[in-house]
């Protein structure tokens, strides 16, 4: 495990809105680090791409079920990267309200997705994490994998309005951690108590009941690719314009998906 860092001992003086806890931060972190380093073996590259400091948004492909990539791109960046900066992920608002996970992301730097929350972080100068294509990346089936959904376009409104950088990150190995075969809609009560819209079927979940939701031991390549820069001309993009920059993004990180598939010798 890396030595402490001044960047560090900074965050824990500081109180965070959101409710990001340092110290647990800290607990948390030899756990990321054995997934990151010993279970799915992950090699990230181009971690040169994401500024020392400063606002920038990071963004990327969604896959695997559980946003498991979302922890493995922080966890990237927090160990590998020169300062070991803080990844902000926004989560899904039905996150909020499931049984002590909610409250987990939070302490772990996460916030809830709203382009208000995107926006204060990156005002403060965090690194702000956003998959675009929201819950049908995770959604997928197997069949579809790697194959990046059409992005929303928030983000390039606060990229433009911001001037803000982004930084694209293709990520390979997650979407086989969780190979989803089907979903489970039909939850009964089952809806209100997990306040999930669906449960994913695996070829091994709920087949072999809890032993089954353990995720695959798949190898994990994690690319971060040269930083995009907004165009100030911009500020007043329309939404059509904003739809156009969101799928030049899109093709990146695809392109960046392809070449790194076309080199993968192993899943494990």
């Amino acid at each position: 495990m890396p030595a402490p860092s001044s960047t560090r001992s900074h965050r824990r003086r500081v109180t965070d809105p959101f409710g990001y806890d340092p110290d647990f931060h800290e607990r948390a972190r030899p756990w990321f680090e054995f997934f990151y380093r010993r279970y799915w073996r992950v090699h990230s590259e181009g971690l040169e791409q994401v500024p020392l400091s400063g606002a920038a948004l990071i963004i990327g492909n969604h896959s695997g079920g559980l946003p498991l990539d979302a922890a493995m791109i922080a966890t990237a960046v927090d160990l590998e990267h020169p300062t070991h900066r803080l990844v902000r992920f926004l989560y899904d608002r039905f996150v909020t309200d499931m049984p002590l996970l909610g409250d987990a992301y939070d302490r772990l730097g996460a916030a809830p997705a709203s382009y208000r929350n995107a926006y204060r972080l990156l005002q403060a100068g965090a690194l702000v994490g956003i998959f675009p294509e929201g819950v049908a990346g995770v959604a997928k089936g197997i069949g579809q994998r790697y194959r990046v959904q059409r992005f929303h376009t928030g983000f390039i409104r606060l990229s433009v309005s911001l001037q803000v950088p982004i930084i694209p990150v293709a990520v390979v190995g997650a979407e086989e951690t969780y190979p989803v075969i089907g979903k489970w809609t039909r939850l009964g009560p089952l809806k209100e108590i997990l306040n999930v819209p669906y449960i994913p079927i695996t070829p091994l979940f709920p087949l072999f009941g809890v032993l089954g939701a353990v995720p695959l031991p798949t190898k994990w390549h994690i690319r971060f690719g040269p930083p995009i820069q907004p165009d100030p001309a911009l500020r007043a993009a329309r939404r059509q314009t904003a739809a156009r920059l969101a799928e030049r993004v899109r093709r990146r990180i695809q392109a960046m998906l392809h070449e790194m598939l076309a080199a993968r010798e192993s899943l494990f």
